[in-house]
């Protein structure tokens, strides 16, 4: 009878659990598991959705983030911590709220996803290209610096195609329409200027067929114009920046209509991202292009994008950095840093190298008969350690130079790392490792070092200030992430 009885309740326990295992499946995951996308990857790396959808502070926003065509990955690791491009392709699962469109915006719509499905089937053509052609300038080793060529140059050819960018009139000098361009803050003004006075091809008076708009204010300007000395107070700068999104957001539907999504700003100085809390959409929702690229600082680089910081004295390259010697030229020094002690992290590579070593030559400031171009030529590997901010205008310039930069920065997102492979022309160093910064750098194989001298040349070219703008000079390559920013945006 004990025994009949035990195996009644036995039953009657497993009879529960079923029940009880059926309601959770038809009432759980019956919704989890039919997202309002599906994600089928078209070419693998590690990635996290890039803006699947917008972040507001309104529930009632008629936009949303397309299913990423371009996705991201960012890791608090220093060898990781880099935006990087993948293709991904999607499947609608739920209907979509209907918005009605203007014939300009459904125009738009349908480019764009023109351009989405171009960029995915280049994406899944076997292999990379062995080489692009820009402006004559053939490049061999283009399967080796992009993390995907095809997707690359096939994305950049949709941006010359359909891209277009307002920009808003309103404001007046100097702190709107114009910026710094013969200083640390160069590729601040010389952005604005070339929206401003050049890019025919980008530039449309018509705000209804823009894809994006770009608020031409300088943050720098504003810290020498509204920033009281020494106080450290940024309420002038951010309410600047909010009457300012009063004001376009007041005259033009465009701001309403996404929230901010699909505006930027731009600016090099440090307090870039303190101007941008002027307005929470701005900071949260709008594309920001900033050199103080820092993502334990609320850099997102899912929708924001890292400027690379160019220090132009006069306004142009210095000479010797202009062509640099051939490859066969003798380095003789391992390495080299000339740099202020500011920030945590210099401290700590002055504390171990300044004047320790003779292969690697540290210095806190150096010695007026020296000439700090010329070290740089004269180096392997050219130290780029971050200041009171992470962004620094060392790793451009090495690249200039042909030196190897050696980043070491903690949270810095690195420039164009949608789209470039930074391990195939850069070295980035754990902060802790700094210690051992010898042994790591005579550990690169010659052969790897070789490599990395060939991926330089290759890419110096994105990293490059023309007067007028070249097709994939720096100018272009920062129109080419905000460009895929958009890409990922939505109206309806």
């Amino acid at each position: 009878m004990e025994t009949n009885s035990s195996a009644l309740i036995s039953l009657l326990l497993f009879l529960s659990v079923l029940l009880l295992f059926g309601y959770i499946n038809n009432n759980f995951f019956s919704v989890n598991s039919s997202p309002k996308f599906e994600y089928t990857t078209v070419f693998s790396v590690p990635i996290v959705e890039l803006q699947t959808k917008a972040i507001s502070i309104s529930t009632s926003s008629d936009h949303h983030h397309d299913d990423p065509i371009l996705t991201v990955h960012n890791s608090a690791a220093p060898s990781n911590n880099t935006t990087v491009l993948t293709v991904t392709k999607n499947v609608k699962k739920k209907k979509k709220k209907n918005v009605k469109l203007s014939k300009e915006e459904e125009e738009m719509e349908h480019g764009l996803a023109r351009a989405r499905a171009t960029i995915r089937k280049a994406a899944s053509l076997t292999g990379n290209i062995s080489r692009i052609v820009a402006d004559g300038d053939e490049n061999d080793v283009a399967g080796t610096i992009y993390l995907n060529a095809r997707a690359f140059y096939q994305s950049y050819m949709e941006m010359e195609k359909r891209f277009k960018v307002h920009v808003y009139s309103e404001g007046e000098l100097p702190i709107v329409h114009d910026g710094p361009c013969k200083d640390i803050y160069t590729i601040e003004g010389r952005f604005i200027h070339e929206m401003e006075h050049g890019a025919k091809r980008f530039k449309t008076r018509d705000p209804r067929r823009a894809h994006v708009y770009f608020m031409p204010f300088s943050v720098t300007w504003m810290v020498k114009y509204l920033y009281k000395p020494l106080t450290y107070d940024h309420t002038a700068m951010k309410q600047f920046v909010a009457d300012y999104v009063r004001v376009v957001s007041s005259k033009y539907p465009f701001w309403n209509r996404t929230q901010g999504a699909d505006h930027f700003m731009l600016s090099c100085h440090d307090w870039g991202p303190h101007a941008s809390h002027g307005n929470p959409f701005l900071y949260n929702t709008s594309i920001r292009v900033l050199c103080n690229a820092n993502s334990s600082e609320g850099f997102s680089p899912r929708k924001d994008v890292s400027l690379p910081e160019i220090h132009l004295y006069g306004g142009n390259v210095p000479p010797k950095l202009i062509s640099p010697p051939p490859a066969t030229s003798p380095r003789p020094y391992l390495a080299f840093f000339s740099g202020g002690l500011h920030g945590p992290i210099r401290p700590i590579l002055l504390d171990h190298w300044k004047g320790r070593d003779p292969d690697l030559q540290v210095y806190e400031y150096l010695p007026k008969d020296l000439d700090y171009y010329s070290f740089m030529l004269r180096s392997k590997f050219c130290l780029c350690p971050s200041g009171h901010e992470v962004a620094s205008p060392r790793i451009v310039e090495a690249i200039y130079a042909e030196c190897v930069p050696v980043i070491l920065s903690d949270h810095y997102v690195l420039p164009f790392s949608d789209v470039l492979r930074w391990e195939a022309f850069a070295i980035q160093v754990n902060v802790s490792e700094i210690p051992r910064l010898k042994e790591v750098l005579i550990s690169v194989p010659e052969e790897r070092y070789r490599r990395l001298k060939e991926g330089l040349r290759a890419i110096r070219k994105h990293f490059v200030l023309n007067r007028p703008a070249k097709r994939f000079d720096v100018f272009h390559m920062i129109l080419h992430s905000i460009w895929l920013r958009r890409l990922n945006l939505r109206l309806v």
